[in-house]
C-alpha cells in the first residue's frame, strides 16, 4: 500500500546538542536503511522548513505504523497521513 506522509519535525530547543546529534544520526541511518528496502521510496524536503513529504511503500497500516514511530525523531514529530490508490488517468498505471 502506498501512503504521502507528511513529517513535521518539532525538537526542542533546550535538548541537549549532543542529545540532538545522535538523534538526528539515528534517524538519518533508519530512514536510509528504509529506503534501501524498498518501504520509503520517495522522500522531499519542505523548503524553508523542517519538514518532509514522503512516498512510503509498506503492506498495510499497521506496517506504517511501526515503521513511523520506530524513527528516532518520532516523539518530536507532527505526522499526516494520507493512503493513496492509482489514478485511472495515470499512463504509468497501464
Amino acid at each position: 500500500m502506498l501512503f504521502h506522509v507528511r513529517m513535521d519535525v518539532n525538537i526542542p530547543h533546550d535538548l541537549a546538542p549532543d542529545t540532538r546529534s545522535e538523534i538526528v544520526a539515528r534517524e538519518k541511518a533508519y530512514s536510509q536503511e528504509l529506503q534501501r528496502a524498498g518501504k520509503w521510496p520517495h522522500i522531499w524536503r519542505i523548503v524553508g522548513e523542517y519538514s518532509n513529504f514522503s512516498i512510503f511503500d509498506v503492506a498495510d497500516n499497521d506496517e506504517l505504523h511501526t515503521v513511523l514511530s520506530g524513527l528516532p525523531l518520532f516523539p518530536y514529530m507532527d505526522i499526516r497521513v494520507t493512503a493513496l490508490a492509482k489514478h485511472p488517468s495515470d499512463i504509468s498505471s497501464g
